[in-house]
């Protein structure tokens, strides 16, 4: 996998290096890769969540919508408390649709509707004209107290507005008053304080204009139309209330991440506007054909009075103009809904009182509570530039140390609510159904590029360690081969030139058979090595007895360790000795002989110089062989590592004991190869290799 060149001149602080560049080579575009597809489902979380703040703005403003085409729809008569029933000819009245008590037509939280005429006197259709016994219409009295505290408190709110004349109650409720003498006079009663201009009859419709300019100065914000209208009102009527400011803050204020706020101004800008409604024609002015009795048409009165059963009942017809309803917030608080209407050169002033909080509530924030958008969205409402309502009742700016919320939606009612504005944001957008599979993905990703660095890091660790042992173990074969033919060749050069006498020629003869020995031994080695590399192991396996693997093995190696100075004991166990085992007889010997290597090698400085070999049945219904030297044993840390190919546990350069590091790793080879295993035990003292083979049962 790695280059021989590269090994050599490599090491694990280099190789870390390098896979850690390639890590990153491949992390960090993958990486950019998953975090683009996290923002793209990001974004298609957030269009499908602004489509259903889309779908849901647009079913409130259709709802709404058919409540201001009926409201719009109604006839001038209506806002009367008798108006005639079906054709004119049929000489009868009735109730208007307005009449009904509690109120329920008209807009979710709807007040009751009302009438400035043009002296600014005040009248509702809750009540029946004055003289009228209500007990005559189906009212009773608790009925008509209940009717006359609601028509007080229209009257109050729309005078505390500066929308109706300061009259005394009984004047604003019947729009005739009898002077201090008891005579009948029209016109405006004097009120005390008050300066002539305060007492101009056309005073409180010009305060209805100004909430209409409202609507339609866009540069202004409403807050500075209110007060500016305020303070006009103020110098005319100095003991007036004062503004009441309720806002929640300004929606310039809101805290929405530019990158989606400016998203939606994007998509606001290629959004076509949407097509007005056909329903909508009433938006323009409109005129209609009204019957009233002529007591009602002869004056400005906002009701009129029964005539007798039994007289005749004379109907006027008057042509009327009448502009669409407009919508404006009252310095109380308090939504109102009005249209200017103009009958013989008067103008008149209808509407609706809304209560804000109910017409909030109903109309929107119940709607939105029940939507699915609510679990992960919050809903402000805005007039104008003001936020009225928002999540929790919380004052904007919000809380510095607050996220920022995602700008989802923003859009405007229809005209002609138009001024209010519903604005969706989301605090933390949820990623998409797929962000599921990419945080899988991702977490995949990461684990295989994790799994596969240190599978590389561990792989590269080994090739460079199998290189160095490989290079260890050219410097120990050579030296290995290097000292035998040295000796061999001097002593064959003393033998050859005569120079040993002849008492040391068997001295020599016997150092060049051991040298030969050793350098057959290692050459054995080395090809068994090659073989093993190859994965072409030549095996000649037989059936043969233990006992007889001992006697030859006995034979072979006693005068081996004899030589090296230590002493044999061979110990068998009779309860194996004729069990046959299925192995190849030359590999066997050849395992041996390389543990006796073994341990010869490394228990040299030990004080008792013994190899013992034994023969015993295992627990396991298997033979067990071992080889036990009273050496210094192996470390714990190595017991495993000493079966490795090429493995020493001393350094090149300071190791004391022989040897190529091969000997254990073609014992463990040659135990696999023939079905068997080999172990290492620590005794006291020495370590005792163990070596186990199956019992061949097939004779």
């Amino acid at each position: 996998m790695l280059s021989t060149a590269f090994l050599k001149r490599s090491d694990g602080r280099r190789l870390k290096v390098l896979l850690s560049i390639f890590f990153l080579a491949l992390a960090v575009p993958t990486a950019v890769l998953i975090w683009q597809a996290y923002g793209q489902l990001r974004w298609e979380a957030y269009y499908q969540y602004r489509g259903m703040a889309e779908e849901l703005t647009l079913r409130i403003d259709e709802s709404l919508r058919e409540r201001i085409i009926e409201a719009e729809r109604r006839s001038f008569a209506d806002y009367a408390f008798l108006v005639l029933a079906g054709n004119p000819s049929a000489n009868f009245l009735q109730r208007s649709p307005l009449a009904a008590y509690p109120v329920d037509a008209g807009p979710p939280g709807v007040l009751g509707y009302f009438q400035v005429d043009a002296q600014g006197d005040f009248s509702t259709p809750l009540l029946p004209p004055e003289g009228t016994d209500p007990g005559s219409v189906g009212i009773d009295a608790e009925e008509y107290a209940q009717r006359r505290e609601l028509a007080d408190r229209l009257r109050d709110i729309l005078r505390d507005n500066r929308l109706v004349r300061y009259q005394p109650r009984e004047r604003e409720l019947t729009g005739r008053v009898a002077d201090r003498a008891g005579a009948e006079q029209d016109g405006p009663i004097p009120i005390p304080g008050e300066t002539a201009e305060a007492q101009d009859t056309s005073y409180s419709q010009r305060i209805f204009d100004s909430l209409g300019k409202v609507q339609r100065d866009e540069g202004a914000t409403a807050a500075s139309a209110r007060k500016a209208r305020s303070d006009d009102d103020a110098v005319r009527h100095p003991a007036g209330p004062a503004v009441q400011n309720d806002s929640l803050g300004n929606v310039a204020d809101l805290k929405l991440e530019p990158a989606y706020r400016e998203k939606v101004s994007e998509l606001e800008e290629k959004s076509a506007r949407r097509a007005p409604a056909p329903q909508y024609e009433l938006r323009s002015k409109r005129k209609e054909q009204i019957a009233l009795p002529e007591a009602a048409s002869s004056s400005a009165a906002p009701a009129f009075a029964l005539e007798a059963q039994d007289a005749p009942m004379r109907i006027s017809t008057f042509e009327s103009e009448i502009d669409p309803l407009e919508f404006s917030l009252l310095d109380s608080g308090h939504f109102v809904l009005f249209r200017k209407v103009w009958r013989d050169g008067q103008r008149f002033i209808q509407g609706i009182l809304i209560d804000r909080d109910l017409f909030l509530k109903a109309a929107v924030s119940d709607r939105f509570d029940a939507a699915a958008l609510a679990a992960t969205s919050d809903l402000i409402i805005a007039y104008h530039d003001e936020v009225l309502l928002a999540p929790g009742g919380r004052r904007y700016p919000a809380n510095p140390e607050n996220p920022e919320s995602t700008l989802l939606y923003r859009d405007r009612f229809s005209a002609p609510l138009d001024s209010l504005a519903l604005i969706f944001s989301v605090r933390d957008l949820p990623p998409g159904p797929g962000a599921r599979v990419v945080g899988w993905v991702t977490l995949l990703l990461a684990v295989v590029f994790l799994t596969g660095f240190y599978a590389l890091y561990r792989l590269g660790m080994g090739q460079l360690r199998l290189a160095r042992q490989q290079q260890d173990f050219v410097s120990a074969v050579s030296h290995e081969l290097k000292t035998p033919l040295t000796s061999i060749r001097m002593y064959g050069e003393m033998l050859k030139e005569g120079w040993a006498g002849e008492e040391k020629r068997q001295q020599y003869y016997e150092y060049i058979h051991d040298e030969s020995e050793r350098l057959t031994r290692l050459i054995s080695n080395v090809l068994q090595l090659a073989s093993i590399t190859r994965n072409e192991p030549n095996l000649a396996m037989r059936s043969i007895a233990v006992s007889e693997l001992m006697e030859r093995t006995e034979a072979r190696i006693s005068s081996q360790i004899q030589r090296a100075g230590f002493e044999v004991v061979f110990s068998h166990d009779d309860r194996v000795a004729d069990t046959a085992l299925m192995i190849d007889e030359d590999c066997f010997l050849q395992i041996v002989i390389n543990l006796v290597d073994n341990a010869i090698k490394f228990s040299v400085a030990a004080d008792d110089k013994k190899i013992e070999i034994g023969s015993r049945p295992s627990s396991t219904g298997q033979v067990v062989f071992s080889v036990r030297d009273f050496g210094p044993g192996v470390p714990r840390n190595q017991m495993k590592k000493i079966f490795e190919l090429f493995y020493r546990s001393e350094s090149e350069l300071t190791r004391e004991t022989v040897g190529t590091g091969i000997g254990l790793a073609i014992v463990h080879q040659l135990c696999l190869a023939m079905n068997g295993s080999v172990d290492v035990v620590n005794r006291n003292p020495g370590a005792e290799f163990r070596v186990s083979f199956p019992i061949d049962r097939s004779g």
